[in-house]
């Protein structure tokens, strides 16, 4: 599906700063974006000029959990224009007071965690929360709605923004020389299939830092949207999302209030439809059938994105809270925060911890992503479960990253 986009498939070995392996894996943990420029500014190969290649070294981890589907550890976006985003001239309020393509989610109380075997370290203790009530819109924003937020605000996206190297070098060691400017340019983080099996651990495999890559051209370069109103907006990031969520006069939802509404008024389910397996039956949501990241059976009719609402909606009414894109949330991550708000009585209408902590990149600033992608499988990622976790650097923009936003 994506052969016809120009991909090239990342081959190169990334040179860090020097020859010592071990100092190279551990700055790739921490800096992943930064060493990936400092590599192709020491001489690693390009293939052309419109498509940058990550590293070939692969970032080991204990066991599956660790390698947290098919976002965890990815390259996190330039860390530079935090402020400018926010305070985008021309961000008025364009708030729809009639809640129209919204549903009223109900308050209530509910245990929020891990519910299977496959729970995650981060998803415990699965703790009870109550919540108010809100709106939320019954769909992730589409290309169609962020466009007219665009247009009436002259917005620009995160991934369309040049990065800014007097930022960068700050969380670098003194003395690092300063990449070529040709490759501090706009771009984003695409996904590029393999055509056999390969690590799992090694998320390089499967991903490609687009020059070029923004929502407008979710491929790169000679990519567009369209005839593709209904579908998710993509390659934003939390500030992009934040942005236009101020426009409209709305907010992300909490890490609360999103499980609450993706159960859709099920107890301890697994899923938004129940405990029915994922793959069991007939197709449920926007998943990767068969063996990820080389081979998709297409089961459920869709290998890449698919229109928002194209199956059934949870008990809420609501789209697509399994799969297709993950989905932003308020709260910063922080793996140990169900530890710190756990009580008998429960606790309500938590906002997120303080601070944000992931212990795989210590030195990152992260937002809670949810839902699952298009590319979540059985054999790798879950993240179609109601209480799956994951995170991202509050910059980063990816081929199945959006958002849905929330009223009070």
């Amino acid at each position: 599906m994506y052969s016809g986009e120009g991909y090239i498939k990342p081959t190169g070995l990334l040179i860090i700063l020097a020859n010592n392996i071990n100092i190279a894996l551990l700055m790739m943990r921490t800096f992943n974006l930064l060493l990936l420029l400092l590599a192709f500014a020491a001489g690693c190969k390009q293939k052309n000029n419109s498509h940058v290649t990550i590293s070939a070294i692969q970032v080991k981890t204990a066991d599956h959990k660790k390698a947290l589907c098919c976002e965890s550890n990815l390259p996190s976006r330039f860390p530079s224009l935090h402020t400018a985003v926010l305070t985008a001239p021309g961000i008025s309020n364009g708030a729809d007071k009639t809640h129209a393509g919204m549903v009223w989610i109900k308050p209530g109380t509910f245990m929020m965690g891990g519910d299977n075997q496959q729970a995650a370290d981060d998803e415990y203790p699965k703790h009870k929360v109550t919540v108010n009530g809100f709106w939320m819109d019954i769909t992730t924003v589409t290309n169609a709605q962020f466009a007219k937020f665009v247009k009436a605000t002259g917005y620009i996206t995160t991934a369309e923004r040049k990065p800014d190297w007097n930022v960068l070098k700050k969380q670098l060691p003194p003395g690092t020389p300063k990449p070529d400017d040709s490759l501090l340019t706009p771009a984003s983080l695409v996904f590029d299939p393999p055509k056999q099996a390969v690590d799992l651990n090694d998320y390089t495999q499967w991903w490609a830092w687009k020059k070029g890559a923004n929502w407008k051209h979710p491929h790169g370069p000679g990519s567009g949207i369209k005839g593709k109103d209904n579908y998710p907006v993509v390659h934003i990031s939390w500030y992009d999302a934040v942005a236009y969520c101020k426009w409209a006069g709305k907010r992300l939802p909490t890490e609360a209030e999103w499980e609450w509404a993706a159960r859709g008024g099920l107890q301890n389910k697994i899923y938004p439809w129940g405990d029915e397996p994922v793959d069991a039956g007939k197709p449920k949501a926007n998943t990767w059938q068969g063996h990820f990241p080389d081979h998709n059976t297409v089961k459920d009719k869709f290998y890449g994105l698919a229109p928002v609402a194209s199956f059934a909606p949870n008990g809420y009414g609501l789209y697509d809270m399994a799969g297709n894109v993950w989905e932003w949330c308020a709260d910063y991550y922080n793996n140990t925060y169900y530890q710190t708000i756990s009580r008998p009585g429960g606790v309500k209408d938590p906002k997120g911890p303080a601070n944000s902590y992931d212990p795989d990149e210590p030195y990152a600033k992260k937002r809670v992503i949810r839902g699952g992608s298009f590319l979540c499988n059985e054999s790798y990622c879950t993240g179609y479960r109601v209480s799956r976790r994951m995170k991202s650097t509050e910059d980063s923009g990816m081929e199945h990253l959006g958002f849905r936003c929330v009223q009070d």
